[in-house]
């Protein structure tokens, strides 16, 4: 097979590399030290001393009400169907009418569980079952009511569009323990909302943008190698279109895309075995399936994705980011969110029973969070609008010591009114229990040097979470 020039090449077509955005560097030992000190993506350490390795970021798309999840209010029963109290209709919330807004109390019970006693709604009764692992932020907060923005916010650190993930950042920070996958995978059960924004680099080199992953069928498009083209042949083309694409980049130096295409070739030449050999769950023992509520049931399909985060996991993959739709209560609430809790409340659960038997749990941070909360007043007759003043989160895990909750809301889950945690503060603490100081992970762009918790962001959440 004789190829002149890199344009014969991709017209060949047999390489099946074309449409790949995978945005991957990984560690390729053959190649020697000349390679790995251009390899932007080698496992690196840490600023600090950190308690965890590896993140699985749970996103609960469409904003669960922490009323219905992990914030009790028995106040509100009382009131449920009336008027607010008069204190509470001045209350200064922009966006939200409470002259005239009925009480809607909590539509579920919360139970007193594990040894702490921590509380917990009904809808998660496996969950329940690791209260002691968690620790549960009832003051999450930011100003933003769109899903849109404020997603941006939450994946981000800002409403701006064109800024790094989270996971992107954490990849420049730490780079990847894996040869042969991303170092940053995302999955969704329905759709990202936003777009490739929920995992972009932003203005990071390309090589962190994170890869989208299926969950069944083939994994990424175009990785397949042509059926006419041995392996051989391929890693002889592939090793004369990277001397092309390396001769084009020495003449422009800086383009972070070219760099990206080089590493993408490669990636994806070892990802054609490495990927579905990930999704083939075929090789877990029945036991682990059932454990996540794969086979059957509303929580097949997420357990499915739980139990790759697992895997991944264990295969070196930095940062995994799951995200479940559906939570967008406005009518229904109490329906809404009975189905989402079956949907994920098992799947979760065996995430963290199977991270824990596995040695995996102390090394792996997981983070449960939607874009904001909903209202304690009723939207309709049954529903609840957007809500970012005051919502829930929980963190477990990446030595996380749980059977705690941080921070809480009034008495009516209006806004957050004790140890008030913002979105920055809870990326710093992300990245403080990665080792990483959040005022140092920075990079510059545009005239100044950024970073992912803006000009904002305090670290003093990562200390409460590791403490006794």
């Amino acid at each position: 097979m004789t190829i002149s020039s890199r344009r014969e090449f991709l017209q060949t077509g047999g390489l099946g590399f074309g449409g790949l955005a995978l945005g991957e560097l990984l560690r390729n030992e053959a190649r020697g030290q000349a390679a790995s000190a251009a390899n932007p993506l080698l496992a690196r350490s840490a600023h600090l001393p950190g308690t965890a390795r590896n993140v699985i970021f749970l996103f609960m798309q469409g904003g669960p009400s922490q009323l219905e999840t992990f914030d009790p209010k028995p106040v509100m029963k009382k009131f449920d169907g009336q008027l607010l109290p008069k204190s509470l209709q001045d209350y200064d919330l922009a966006q939200i009418n409470t002259a005239d807004a009925k009480v809607m109390a909590p539509r579920f019970q919360f139970n007193r569980c594990g040894e702490s006693g921590l509380e917990i709604s009904s809808i998660f009764p496996r969950l329940s079952r690791h209260a002691d692992k968690l620790a549960i932020i009832r003051s999450l907060h930011h100003d933003l009511f769109i899903h849109g923005s404020a997603m941006i916010m939450m994946h981000s650190g800002t409403r701006l569009l064109g800024h790094p993930s989270t996971g992107a950042w954490v990849v420049y920070g730490l780079g990847t323990q894996s040869n042969s996958l991303p170092a940053y995978i995302a999955m969704t059960d329905g759709i990202f909302r936003n777009g490739a924004s929920m995992y972009s680099s932003g203005f990071l080199p390309a090589v962190y943008q994170g890869t989208d992953m299926r969950a069944q069928g083939t994994p990424i498009q175009n990785l397949a190698r042509h059926k006419n083209i041995a392996a051989g042949e391929q890693r002889m083309l592939l090793d004369q279109i990277n001397r092309w694409n390396r001769q084009h980049l020495a003449t422009r130096p800086g383009d972070s895309r070219l760099d990206a295409r080089i590493a993408n070739y490669e990636l994806a030449f070892r990802m054609q075995t490495a990927a579905p050999e990930l999704i083939d769950l075929s090789h877990e023992t029945k036991a682990t399936r059932d454990l996540y509520g794969i086979g059957a049931g509303p929580a097949d399909r997420f357990g499915k994705m739980c139990l790759m985060a697992r895997r991944m996991v264990e295969r070196g993959v930095r940062y995994v980011q799951l995200i479940s739709g559906g939570w967008d209560a406005h009518g229904d609430c109490q329906g809404n969110h009975t189905s989402q809790g079956k949907k994920v409340d098992q799947p979760i659960a065996g995430l963290i029973s199977d991270l824990e038997q596995r040695g995996l749990l102390e090394s792996t941070l997981l983070v449960w969070v939607g874009e904001f909360g909903r209202t304690p007043i009723m939207q309709g007759s049954n529903g609840r609008d957007h809500h970012p003043y005051g919502f829930s989160a929980w963190m477990a895990g990446g030595g996380i010591r749980g059977g705690k909750a941080i921070g809480a809301t009034d008495d009516f889950g209006f806004a957050a009114v004790e140890d008030k945690v913002h979105v920055n503060d809870l990326h710093a603490s992300m990245l403080g229990l990665l080792g990483l100081d959040h005022e140092e992970l920075t990079y510059y762009f545009e005239g100044r040097y950024h970073r992912l918790t803006d000009v904002g962001g305090q670290n003093n959440l990562a200390e409460r979470l590791v403490q006794g």
